[in-house]
């Protein structure tokens, strides 16, 4: 069930009557149809993992029950890694197995040693990065006593798989959600609203600007050989902004979705390609999964308090992981290793965080310096999405050396000048918006009323009339 299909336009209203209508009963009914209705979203991707991702669900919270009775730190450690063990595990088996039968086979073939690992023929269980994490923090935290267990295995389930962001995040903390879904939760009129603008932002991000950028992009990707170095760079601009119109704006219809029921979700994003470095880049995208492996990974193996040796190997880990999370290519992996190598300027000069506050803050204009750091971090950031996009290493490389030739001042084959226009006046918006959580959340409301309706309008009638060629949301690979 895709957010930008038909199927989710009857399921949220029906779930969200319900939910409302149960307002008036215990907070038990209100948090078991939440459950329910998040199964029952899972199921429709495909019911023969619901056994998965229930199995997990119960394994976190009859571990967290058990470290926190545990007479001894023994007892405690044993549950402790039972829970990592089988939900990496899990992971492994599912995400990564045949890229590691595959490179081993190839490695020993290599040598003369002739093999032939048997590999697993299913399909990744949609969400199961995400929800495995989810567990994760749960477990880690009640192992170092940051939080206390919860003993409502419904209650505990609706944190795990709460429907909007079952599928591709945001990546909560236990500290965050659980206390919401615990907590009587009363009809907000004006919290609705707010949702309902941030849904549609979301889709038509998804629709307008993803799914028709998808289209050149796919082009140019798809035929990466026949092009010249300025159409390649085209196709890697327009999968940027593909890839953060299809993600971001996925996070907003989650985020939007979920205030419709009176929770509010971890923000993912914060105008990433407004950055000015690529530090900034990594504090403003994918925001949740960032921090997970900065309280989780980073800080465990001694962070930026190491020495100078201990700093960069710390760095590279933390990317080369989140690069490897995303999928289980080389691709993924040289992705994260280009933008540790981006940050290591920044980090070894010790000016990884001098942009910290929002560009352009109190002026309507950022300045040549700023538009300047500005363009050059979204270039590398689309030389590194390459990677990231790309089928092998070998169409990533071949790409890069296209773009890097003389052909790159040649005229682009693909000049699609509305699409063009379109994702220019979408970026003005995002940029006249980018002190707010999504950028239509206040502006327009210092505009009257008609002119806001207006706006609505416009924006319901292109995602009707001018959506691409529906595209699945590319993190629910991962």
């Amino acid at each position: 069930m895709f957010f930008n299909s038909l199927d989710f336009l009857i399921f949220l209203p029906i779930v969200y009557a319900l939910y409302w209508l149960l307002q008036q009963r215990d907070l038990k009914w209100q948090n078991l149809l939440l459950l329910v209705a998040s199964y029952y979203f899972y199921a429709c991707w495909d019911y023969r993992f619901m056994f998965l991702l229930m199995f997990s669900t119960f394994l976190d919270y009859f571990t967290g029950i058990k470290m926190a009775d545990a007479g001894n730190n023994r007892i405690k450690k044993f549950w402790f890694w039972t829970s990592i063990i089988v939900n990496l595990g899990f992971l492994a088996v599912f995400k990564y197995y045949n890229f590691f039968a595959e490179n081993l086979e190839a490695s020993l073939s290599a040598i003369g040693w002739k093999v032939d690992f048997w590999t697993l023929q299913v399909i990744l269980p949609v969400g199961i990065s995400f929800y495995t994490f989810h567990g994760l923090s749960y477990v880690i935290d009640i192992y170092y006593n940051r939080i206390q267990p919860n003993r409502n295995i419904v209650n505990y389930s609706v944190f795990v798989s709460f429907f909007p962001l079952l599928v591709a995040g945001p990546i909560e903390r236990a500290t965050h959600l659980l206390p919401q879904i615990e907590k009587k939760r009363h009809f907000d009129y004006a919290k609705t609203v707010d949702g309902l603008r941030q849904i549609l932002w979301g889709l038509f991000k998804k629709v307008i600007i993803a799914d028709n950028c998808a289209t050149y992009a796919n082009e140019v990707f798809n035929h990466y050989a026949d092009h010249t170095g300025s159409t390649l760079l085209i196709g890697a601009v327009f999968f940027a902004i593909q890839i953060y119109g299809d993600f971001s704006g996925y996070s907003d219809i989650a985020l939007g979705t979920a205030r419709l029921f009176g929770i509010d979700l971890l923000r993912n994003f914060a105008y990433p390609y407004f950055s000015r470095d690529i530090a900034e880049f990594w504090r403003r995208w994918h925001i949740s999964l960032s921090s997970w492996f900065k309280d989780y990974l980073y800080i465990p193996l001694g962070g930026s308090k190491g020495g100078f040796w201990m700093q960069i190997r710390n760095t590279f880990i933390i990317f080369v992981v989140s690069g490897f999370w995303h999928g289980a290519s080389w691709t993924f992996i040289a992705w994260g290793f280009i933008n540790a190598l981006y940050f290591m300027p920044l980090m070894l000069l010790g000016s990884n965080r001098n942009n910290i506050g929002i560009v352009a803050e109190d002026r309507t204009f950022p300045s040549i310096k700023e538009l300047g750091q500005m363009a050059l971090t979204f270039f590398i950031t689309c030389i590194a999405w390459i990677f990231f996009r790309a089928e092998s290493m070998t169409q990533a490389f071949a790409m890069i050396k296209g773009i890097f030739s003389p052909s790159l001042l040649s005229l682009p084959a693909v000049r699609p000048t509305y699409m063009i226009a379109t994702c220019l006046i979408f970026f003005l918006i995002e940029w006249q918006g980018r002190r707010d959580p999504f950028a239509i959340q206040h502006f327009l409301l210092k505009q009257k009323r008609a002119i806001r309706w207006t706006f609505y309008y416009i924006l319901i009638i292109s995602i009707l009339l001018f959506a691409g060629k529906e595209q699945t949301f590319i993190y629910f690979q991962f």
